[in-house]
């Protein structure tokens, strides 16, 4: 019988495609997923509910049946959440109204086991929140996952946030903030995570901190359990970053690397240096290498170059071939540094 409604509700094509053309047909297709991998979920145009949850399904990949006319998944508190799911894709679908994060791929709580092999392209993703901790999408637990050519505007939260995520890349995504909502940062890398790349993306009025390069995490959600950073590794390059309280802060992160960056009129600092997780043994946010970036700003509208909090080590970071300048104040271009900087430019506008 069950193997009836399935057959009768959804269109099967070789190759282990299903193809679903309304929710009635999702919905049913959902229920009925095969655990081998192979199987490719296809999803018509027209406009659907949130609040899916699929668990422990390998090799799957949900798209849309025409990437030029994306399916679009309207509200429920996850649009979509994926627990332990490997080698997962997702393309091409839109998102918009949720209440709790638009996109959730998590772990299922097994911090040995993590996630490996996922990829998340061309979603679009809206109006998630719109205030509290509520992200675009959001990762726990996942290895060796790849987001690119995403595009996500106003959230609660974090446009994209990794909690425990390791080898992992974030490219050509786009981050638009928006009226109305709190929007903490559009990149927040913490939790232990370690070894992320962010590479070609657009930061446009993108929250509070657009890179939160570390953050604060509970001890019982690092992954691996003891990690004693919230971030390590990390390399931020070629993206640009318009607007917004600071260009990035980096948060309890031990190494990073910002290079190639565009930075475009932050209204407070342009960067900011800080330690929120204090527990014992934690290593202070240390170990970054700003480089060879251009950072054109308002003097007159910074509170400082640089904002650095208590039980970090500024003297570890390094500047080097950065083009400063001020807008309004040309002869003023010249940052104050924490340390040193070795041939970096002043007064001249790199753009």
């Amino acid at each position: 019988m069950k193997a009836l409604l399935y057959l009768a509700c959804c269109s099967l094509a070789f190759g282990g495609d299903i193809i679903v053309r309304d929710a009635q047909e999702l919905a049913a297709a959902l229920r009925s997923l095969p655990r081998t991998e192979g199987t490719r979920l296809r999803i018509a145009p027209g406009v659907y509910p949130g609040g899916h949850h699929v668990t422990g399904v390998e090799g799957l990949t949900i798209e849309a049946l025409d990437p030029k006319n994306p399916p679009h998944f309207q509200g429920g508190t996850n649009g979509w959440q994926f627990s332990q799911c490997r080698n997962l894709t997702v393309r091409g679908l839109r998102l918009s109204g949720q209440t709790g994060n638009g996109l959730n791929l998590d772990d299922g709580g097994q911090y040995d086991k993590p996630v490996t092999g996922v990829t998340i392209e061309d979603l679009e993703i809206s109006d998630v929140g719109p205030k509290g901790n509520h992200d675009g999408i959001k990762c726990s637990g996942l290895t060796q996952l790849t987001i690119r050519r995403c595009a996500i505007s106003g959230w609660g939260g974090q446009g994209i946030d990794f909690v425990g995520c390791h080898k992992s890349q974030i490219t050509e995504c786009r981050f638009i903030g928006k009226p109305g909502f709190t929007a903490t940062a559009a990149i927040q890398l913490k939790g232990g995570s370690s070894d992320i790349l962010i590479t070609k993306c657009h930061f446009l009025q993108a929250g509070e901190r657009p890179l939160n390069l570390g953050g604060s995490t509970g001890l019982a959600y690092f992954r691996p359990p003891g990690a004693k950073y919230e971030a390590a590794r990390l390399k931020v390059t070629h993206n640009t970053i318009e607007g917004s309280p600071c260009a990035a802060a980096f948060v309890g992160v031990d190494g990073a690397e910002f290079s190639h960056n565009t930075i475009l009129f932050p209204t407070q600092w342009i960067f900011r240096i800080l330690q929120e997780t204090r527990e014992p043994g934690f290593a202070p946010c240390r170990n970054v290498r700003i480089t060879d970036n251009r950072i054109v700003f308002r003097r007159g509208e910074l509170k400082s170059d640089l904002n650095v909090g208590t039980g970090t080590e500024p003297l570890t970071f390094v500047f080097e071939r950065n083009r400063w300048f001020a807008e309004d104040r040309p002869k003023a271009s010249r940052p104050s540094l924490p340390t040193p900087e070795k041939d970096g430019q002043y007064g001249q506008d790199p753009r």
